[in-house]
C-alpha cells in the first residue's frame, strides 16, 4: 500500500470524524474530500488500468474510519448491528466514491466534476427514502453544532449542507491543482477564478447564515412546557419488571409536579414512558394512564404527550404485511404492535404510530418479502417482530385547539423531509420523545439531540425533546439550546416556546436538490454504460 496515499486516506477519514465528535468542528468537512480526490488523479495519472481497484481500497479505508469513529456506539445496544453499519455502510459510500471515479475516467474532468456532486447527494436522497436506511452521517449533519453557520437550512434542508460540503471540497482540490503543478493553469485567469470560487464557496454561504441568524425574530404567542426524564435504565428495569410499569409513570408524573403551574400547557414523556403493552380500544380504561388523568384532574387545561406500546386488533383478517398472529389462540387473531406516541387530555385521546422504524431492531426491510425473518429482530422496547407503522403523520391538538405540536419518536428525528410532514399538516411546535439509555454514555445521544437543532431551522419550530435518558431539553426556532438536561439524572425542566405558523421554503418543497441529483445521477450512469459499451465495440474492430 502506498505510503503517501494510505496517510491521504487516513487524513480524509479523520476529518470527515470532525463533523460528529460533538465539537464545533464540522467546518473541517470542507476540506475532508480533499485528500482521496488527490488519490483519484494520482492513480489515474499513473496506473489508469487498474485505478478502479486501487481507488475503491483507498476510498474504503476513508469512510470505514468515518464511520467506526462516528458510530462505534452502536456496539451498546447490538454488537451485531454496529458491525453491519461501520462495514457495509462504509461499503455503499465507497462505491458512491467508485462510480464518480468511473464517470471521469470516461467522460473527463467536467462531467466527473459534476458527478462527484450528483452522485453523493442522489445516493443520500434514496438512502432517505428507502426502507433500508442509515443516515446518520448524511454530510449536512456535520454543522449540527454550529447552526449559526446553515441557517440557510430553511431554504434546502440537510442535502444543501451536502451540497456545500462537496462543492467546497472540490472547489480547493481545483485550486490545488492550479498551485502545484499537477494540471495546466497557464492562464493566469484560470487560477484567479479557481481560488476566488474557493473563497467565495466558504463566505458566502457563512455570511448569509450569520446575517439570518442574527436577524431572525421568534414572533407569536408562546406555549409552557414542562419535558420529563425519569432515568430509567432500559435494560436492566424498564422492560424486565424490576421497577413495576406503574412505579415508571409514577415517577413521570411525579417528577413533573413541582414544575407545573397555570402557564404549563403541556407535560411531556418519552419514548414508550408506558412500558407495557396497550389495546387501543381499551386506553380511555387503561389502568396505566392513571396516573395522567389525576394529573389532569388537578390541571384541567393539562395536556401530556406520552410514549407508549401500542396494540390493534384486527381479528382473523391479516390486515397489514408486518400483522402478527396471538399466540395459543384458538383460532388465528391478528394484531399489529406500534411504538406509539399518545396525546391526552380532557378531550380525548389521540394516537400517533412511529412510522421510521430502525432497521434490524423495530423492522425488517420489505416485510411483504421478508416477513418470515420478523423473529431475527432484537428486542429493544417491550416487543419483538417488525412493529406497525401510519401512512400520513399525525399533528395533535391542544385543548383550546391553539397549540398543534407533531411528535417525531426517536429515529424519525434526523429524517429532514420527514418532519416536514409535521408542519405541512399545521403543526405549529415540534416535540421529540426518545429513549436514548441504549448506547450508553456515549457519542450516540449528543449526536441525535444535536441533529433536532438542524430540524429547528429546517421548520422554524421550536422543539421541545423528552428523553427517557440522553438529554431533555428545549431549542428555539433557530436552534439555539435553551435548556438541556444531563446525562443519567432523573429530572424535568420547564420552558416557554414560541408557536409559529408560517411554512419555510423547505417545508413547502422538501429534498428538491435530491431529486434534481438523482435525475442528473441517472442521466449520467446511462451515458457512463453506453459510452462503456461503445468503447467495447470500438476494441472489437
Amino acid at each position: 500500500m502506498n505510503k503517501k496515499h494510505f496517510f491521504l486516506s487516513v487524513t480524509s477519514g479523520l476529518l470527515l470524524y470532525a463533523g460528529w465528535s460533538n465539537q464545533p468542528f464540522g467546518i473541517l468537512t470542507l476540506t475532508a474530500f480533499v485528500p482521496l480526490l488527490v488519490i483519484e488523479a494520482d492513480l489515474l495519472a499513473t496506473s489508469p488500468k487498474g485505478s478502479g481497484r486501487k481507488f475503491f481500497k483507498y476510498s474504503y479505508l476513508a469512510f470505514f474510519i468515518w464511520n467506526l469513529l462516528s458510530t462505534w456506539w452502536i456496539y451498546f445496544a447490538t454488537p451485531p448491528g454496529a458491525v453491519a453499519a461501520v462495514v457495509l455502510n462504509a461499503l455503499f459510500y465507497t462505491v458512491v466514491f467508485w462510480l464518480y471515479h468511473i464517470t471521469r475516467k470516461h467522460l473527463g474532468n467536467r462531467v466527473g466534476d459534476i458527478a462527484f456532486v450528483t452522485y453523493w447527494i442522489a445516493f443520500e436522497y434514496i438512502y432517505l427514502h428507502g426502507e433500508i436506511s442509515w443516515v446518520w452521517l448524511v454530510l449536512g449533519n456535520a454543522f449540527a453544532n454550529t447552526p449559526e453557520l446553515v441557517q440557510w437550512y430553511e431554504y434546502t434542508g440537510t442535502l444543501g449542507g451536502s451540497l456545500w460540503v462537496l462543492l467546497t471540497n472540490l472547489s480547493i482540490y481545483r485550486t490545488l491543482e492550479c498551485f502545484t503543478g499537477t494540471t495546466a493553469c497557464e492562464n493566469p485567469k484560470i487560477k484567479y477564478f479557481r481560488t476566488a470560487s474557493s473563497i467565495l464557496l466558504f463566505i458566502i454561504p457563512v455570511t448569509l447564515s450569520l446575517f439570518i441568524y442574527n436577524t431572525y425574530k421568534e414572533t407569536g404567542p408562546t406555549v409552557g412546557l414542562v419535558v420529563t426524564q425519569p432515568n430509567i435504565d432500559p435494560y436492566n428495569d424498564k422492560f424486565s419488571g424490576r421497577i413495576p410499569p406503574y412505579d415508571q409513570i409514577l415517577r413521570i408524573t411525579e417528577t413533573a409536579k413541582p414544575l407545573i403551574d397555570d402557564s404549563t400547557e403541556y407535560v411531556i414523556a418519552p419514548e414508550t414512558a408506558i412500558p407495557v403493552g396497550i389495546w387501543e380500544s381499551q386506553l380511555k380504561e387503561s389502568y396505566y394512564l392513571k396516573p395522567f388523568y389525576e394529573l389532569i384532574s388537578s390541571h384541567p387545561n393539562l395536556n401530556i404527550v406520552t410514549g407508549a406500546t401500542t396494540y390493534v386488533n384486527y381479528g382473523p383478517d391479516k390486515k397489514t404485511a408486518t400483522a402478527r398472529n396471538i399466540p395459543g389462540a384458538s383460532e388465528p387473531v391478528y394484531y399489529d404492535a406500534f411504538n406509539t406516541a399518545l396525546h391526552i387530555n380532557k378531550k380525548d385521546i389521540g394516537i400517533y404510530h412511529k412510522s421510521k422504524l430502525v432497521i434490524g431492531v423495530e423492522m425488517i426491510p420489505y416485510p411483504e418479502l421478508f416477513s418470515f425473518l420478523n423473529h431475527l429482530i432484537i428486542d429493544l422496547g417491550g416487543t419483538s417482530g417488525s412493529l406497525g407503522t401510519q401512512k400520513e403523520r399525525t399533528v395533535f391538538a391542544s385543548t383550546d385547539g391553539k397549540i398543534k405540536p407533531g411528535v417525531a419518536i426517536c429515529y424519525e428525528s434526523i429524517y429532514g423531509e420527514f418532519v416536514t410532514e409535521y408542519v405541512r399538516k399545521g403543526a405549529n411546535v415540534l416535540f421529540v420523545i426518545t429513549n436514548d439509555g441504549w448506547w450508553s454514555d456515549s457519542p450516540g445521544y449528543k449526536q441525535h439531540f444535536s441533529f433536532a437543532r438542524l430540524r429547528a431551522i429546517e421548520t422554524r419550530r421550536s422543539i421541545a425533546r423528552s428523553a427517557n435518558t440522553g438529554i431533555s431539553g428545549f431549542i428555539n426556532q433557530k436552534g439555539d439550546v435553551l435548556l438541556k438536561t444531563g446525562w443519567w439524572v432523573k429530572t424535568a425542566a420547564k420552558h416557554k416556546l414560541h408557536l409559529n405558523d408560517k411554512i419555510t421554503f423547505y417545508v413547502k418543497h422538501g429534498d428538491y436538490i435530491g431529486r434534481i441529483a438523482k435525475l442528473f445521477s441517472a442521466l449520467l450512469l446511462l451515458l457512463v454504460v453506453s459510452v462503456g459499451i461503445r468503447n467495447k465495440l470500438n476494441n472489437r474492430l
